[in-house]
């Protein structure tokens, strides 16, 4: 059951309009999807990319993650990794990877945000509830880090077409 709760795992600040961000007002949301496993609502994510269209390998872009209920920074992180078993991601640095989002990632209640943004070198910068956490600089991890939703291989397509504005979800 705490398997199914952990489908998350984003990144996300609550609204890109309201500031703290890097590349605030220069992008346009793409599109919305919300989470639901059995009868749990589990996240709303948003996809922000320079003038609301997204194709694969555009930057900058922001991913939002709004929780709809509490989860531990340590099932975010397990639940990022095994994500990225399924996608195939063998990436050497994967597990300095997962500790260095071990430290930067706090538990998240419900209704905090944590988004993630990308900028024109893949630099990932993650936020929580508007307030900066840290970068990674490391241009293979943003790009593996989007995948998680983006990539044509995700584990919840229906979420990819929803987040890229192929369809309402």
């Amino acid at each position: 059951m705490r398997i199914l709760i952990i489908l998350l795992l984003t990144v996300a600040t609550g609204a890109l309009a309201q500031g703290g961000t890097q590349l605030n007002g220069q992008l346009e949301k793409v599109g919305e999807a919300k989470l639901e496993v059995l009868f749990w609502s589990i996240y709303r994510s948003r996809l922000y990319c320079p003038d609301g269209t997204y194709e694969p390998g555009v930057r900058p872009l922001r991913l939002e993650i709004e929780y709809l209920r509490d989860i531990r920074s340590e099932d975010l992180v397990k639940r990022t990794g095994e994500e990225w078993e399924q996608l195939g991601v063998t990436d050497p640095a994967r597990e300095e990877w997962l500790a260095t989002l071990r430290t930067l990632w706090p538990d998240v209640s419900k209704n905090d945000v944590l988004a993630v943004e990308l900028d024109e070198d893949s630099r990932a910068t993650f936020f929580h509830n508007q307030r900066r956490l840290g970068t990674i600089e490391d241009p293979d991890f943003g790009q593996r880090f989007v995948d998680i939703w983006l990539s044509p291989d995700t584990s919840r397509p229906e979420l990819r077409l929803a987040l890229t504005g192929k369809r309402e979800g």
